[in-house]
């Protein structure tokens, strides 16, 4: 077979990669610079080359075929570990480098950025940008390097590398003009409030009535929320009690905007930071890492279990 035929040039894959990412010439365009039409007829050559469809198009629109779809789950890949590659040369040629990290959303705002600048002031000439998920990120279709997420279990993600940061705990919280006397709330009281969740956790208030011995049938449930962030400040303007993960509100319950009823409860996940193992010596990633298991490590030295 033609060699050229198994090697496209860069050009043509960065094209396909691009289009078949966004589904969209005009967006592939405006991210590699480029003319809509160039673009095109870009990933034109390509499927000449290989002989073979890798989008359908329906005047503006397009589609991956099914071979497409193949072709750009692998070219992804091997695109980001070129990227990675790249990325290492020039941060070890110049000590500096850049990160982008996919964070849960309120964790970002409630626990990372206020240790930024800390991590800043260490390493003035890495450069993190933040990019909010709530779902486990896709590195193969995105530029992400690395996500902190929340998953069940020691290994909740076989293909990525995976470094567990601590476990999480939920606290009931509320406001004290809701509950006055919080420090004699028993379990059983909560049954006379609306009790807030967060979408993704459907099941966090059945787990904690489970533990208590409570009644299912005793919930008095309230409107669901899709950022734990939202919640907090249901709870905090009085709309009913909350179950969040401990590390969301120690601001909160330091300050006295709200208050925590009982003992923490551990849940069935666990905070990670995650990676492709191509990603593995990124060296802005490295001192990352380091830099956020230090952190942790610091923190429950400080409050041990």
């Amino acid at each position: 077979m033609n060699p050229r035929k198994l090697t496209p040039s860069m050009s043509l894959l960065t094209a396909f990669e691009a289009s078949g990412r966004h589904l969209s010439f005009t967006r592939a365009a405006e991210e590699l610079g480029l003319t809509q039409s160039a673009v095109s007829r870009q990933v034109q050559a390509l499927e000449q080359t290989l002989g073979i469809n890798l989008l359908t198009r329906h005047g503006r629109q397009i589609e991956l075929t099914a071979v497409g779809a193949l072709y750009l789950r692998e070219l992804a890949a091997g695109l980001g570990r070129i990227r990675s590659a790249t990325l290492q040369a020039l941060a070890h040629e110049s000590g500096q480098g850049s990160l982008h990290l996919a964070v849960l959303p309120t964790f970002g705002s409630k626990w990372l950025m206020p240790r930024l600048a800390d991590f800043h002031a260490q390493h003035p000439g890495i450069m993190i940008h933040l990019h909010s998920r709530i779902a486990p990120p896709d590195f193969n279709a995105s530029e992400l390097d690395a996500a902190i997420c929340a998953g069940s279990g020691a290994a909740p993600w076989p293909d990525l590398r995976a470094h567990a940061l601590q476990a999480e705990h939920f606290v009931v919280i509320a406001s004290p003009d809701t509950v006055p006397s919080a420090g004699q709330a028993r379990p059983e009281d909560i049954v006379a409030y609306p009790l807030l969740s967060i979408t993704t956790r459907p099941e966090a208030w059945s787990e904690w009535f489970d533990k208590h011995g409570l009644e299912h049938r005793r919930m008095r449930m309230g409107p669901s929320f899709e950022l734990t962030g939202h919640l907090i400040q249901a709870v905090t303007a009085g709309l009913g009690i909350g179950l969040v993960p401990q590390v969301l509100v120690t601001e909160e319950l330091a300050s006295g905007q709200l208050v925590q009823l009982f003992e923490p409860v551990q849940s069935k996940r666990n905070y990670f930071l995650v990676y492709p193992p191509r990603n593995e010596h990124l060296p802005s990633l490295q001192t990352f890492r380091n830099w956020l298991l230090q952190d942790f490590a610091a923190h429950d030295n400080r409050n041990p279990a």
